[in-house]
């Protein structure tokens, strides 16, 4: 029996060994099931991302629980990491119920609004024994009911990193280099010297948000060049839908949950497998 892990054991070993956790945004029970399960066969680690939408969805005791047992009932390193959220008192919250990792998102903020909100989160955050993540730079696209518009977006400015690190006290670094929240409509361009150069002025581990949509090719050198944890959502959601209502289409009649939701969890798994793949974690268990 294992329990919830923070981040910050499974992160450094993956920056120094090569490959990035993936992260996948959950939103119920069968996600967490799907997600565990194709971890568990693969022998990765795995971190269960749950942004506010999802919590005010299912309920933050009831992810909390199930992220619980999952982690109790497998042999693999689980965490429950809270995705974008943005108020220090939605984080706390979360702490006392038993999370091990969260992210703060003060990058809608100025630099020094940032600063101070995400310095008062580590603070927190550590007292309870718990990882942080704070991004600087906004990705543009949707995630939850949170929007940037394209001429929004900012690229980390690398010449802030190094303060903002040390300012805080964060354990990882969520960066804007290109990627974005949702789908692509055009091939997104992503801007790996600007990544290098971060990576050479912060000992800490990068995150990569927005990965769903990005080229094997392009996650694979943004992990060489720092990237630890791996942001997927949109890429199991697609798959996890348009199976249910296929299935639901073909089977009109079908009115028990256990039936239709098995064909879009075994999808949705496949899904799942191909990312652990592309973050090289498999076997890293």
């Amino acid at each position: 029996m294992t329990n919830i892990q923070n981040t910050s054991e499974m992160l450094i070993k993956a920056r120094r060994e090569g490959y990035a956790v993936p992260a996948f945004n959950i939103h119920n029970l069968e996600t967490i099931q799907t997600v565990v399960d194709a971890a568990v066969e693969m022998r990765s680690p795995v971190i269960l991302a749950a942004t506010p939408g999802t919590m005010k969805y299912a309920g933050r005791a009831y992810i909390q629980a199930i992220a619980d047992v999952a982690a109790k009932e497998n042999d693999i390193p689980i965490a429950l990491h809270l995705d974008h959220h943005e108020t220090f008192e939605s984080i706390e919250e979360s702490l006392k119920l038993g999370t091990k990792s969260v992210m703060i998102d003060g990058s809608h903020s100025t630099f020094e609004e940032n600063i101070a909100i995400s310095k008062k989160v580590a603070d927190k955050a550590h007292e309870f024994g718990a990882t942080i993540e704070a991004e600087l730079g906004k990705l543009v696209g949707q995630e939850d009911d949170l929007i940037v518009e394209a001429e929004d977006a900012a690229y980390t400015d690398p010449d802030t990193v190094q303060e903002f690190v040390e300012r805080t006290g964060i354990d990882s670094l969520a960066v804007a280099i290109g990627t974005g929240h949702g789908l692509y409509e055009t091939e997104p361009n992503l801007d790996f010297k600007r990544l290098e150069k971060i990576k050479s002025l912060i000992d800490i581990p990068i995150v990569l948000h927005g990965a769903s949509g990005i080229s094997k090719e392009d996650v694979q050198k943004c992990i060489a060049l720092g990237c630890a944890k791996v942001n997927v959502s949109t890429e199991l959601k697609i798959p996890f839908s348009e199976t249910l209502r296929e299935h639901l289409i073909a089977n009109p009649n079908e009115t028990d949950p256990r039936k239709y939701l098995n064909p879009a969890k075994a999808k949705m798994k496949e899904a799942v497998i191909e990312k652990i793949l592309i973050c090289m974690s498999d076997g890293k268990a």
